[in-house]
């Protein structure tokens, strides 16, 4: 199966991390998981697949793999900087959808990749990305799971760590039960223009980025479109931390 739409796909691999240093290089299964994400980008048909780092260990451990690798600066503050300077180092044209693929999904699946593409590729769009369904109140509450409202033709209206909509009535009774209603969980994939991209970087933060952490409010604040579908199956966790990392490893030498 192929997506309708041409596209690439560029993952950020900045080697330095607080809570799993030397992050792309950790093994799963006996390969880096720089390696294991961008093997998902090659099943998901990407034309091209760029890795964007700052440490020539990175580049290192991807020699022989069918992917290209931009070095980018150690100094950039975000992952959609350090892919705008891999668009201009690629040569892309401003019309070239591209997918930003976070280098610690070492098991995204490739459907969700392909939506993605095929997402920022409809006219309109300036940001696409994807979205899951809550269905347990622990989730809801949880404030690193970052919740999504959608309009009724599926465009973000915002995006929050806390547990928006806030089910006022459901919650004044008791907060250890799932609510009824309709919630989302945003998935950290992005889609855009290479236009789109630039514009993106060369925003400053925006109030709203500033409070709640989360650089897609930059796009909403701005008044931008940003387009979210619901993921056509479910994410694996990404990995993190040292206790991602050993869930991830065990995973693979479960076959799973």
């Amino acid at each position: 199966m192929s997506t309708s739409t041409g596209f690439v796909v560029a993952i950020p691999a900045r080697y330095a991390s607080t809570r799993l240093p030397g992050k792309p290089l950790q093994a799963i299964g006996g390969e880096a998981m720089v390696l294991h994400v961008a093997r998902r980008a090659l099943a998901a048909g990407a034309d091209e697949v760029w890795v964007a780092t700052d440490d020539a260990r990175v580049r290192d451990a991807l020699a022989g793999a069918p992917v290209q690798v931009a070095m980018t600066s150690s100094d950039h503050p975000s992952g959609t900087d350090r892919l705008a300077e891999c668009a201009a180092l690629a040569g892309w044209d401003d019309a070239r959808v591209v997918v930003n693929l976070q280098g610690d999904e070492p098991f995204a699946p490739v459907s969700g990749i392909r939506a993605v593409a095929d997402l920022a590729a409809q006219p309109g769009v300036d940001l696409a990305t994807l979205c899951a369904p809550v269905d347990d109140v622990e989730t809801l509450l949880d404030p690193n799971a970052v919740k999504v409202v959608r309009g009724a033709g599926g465009d973000a209206l915002y995006f929050s760590r806390a547990p928006v909509p806030w089910p006022r009535d459901a919650f004044a009774r008791s907060r250890a039960h799932m609510p009824e209603g309709e919630w989302w969980r945003h998935i950290g994939i992005y889609g855009y223009r290479v236009g789109f991209l630039k514009r993106f970087a060369a925003m400053a933060p925006g109030r709203l980025e500033q409070v709640e952490m989360l650089e897609q409010l930059r796009v909403l604040e701005a008044g931008h479109r940003v387009a979210v579908g619901i993921a056509p199956e479910p994410f694996p966790p990404g990995v993190d931390t040292p206790e991602d990392l050993a869930r991830a490893q065990a995973r693979v030498v479960a076959g799973a």
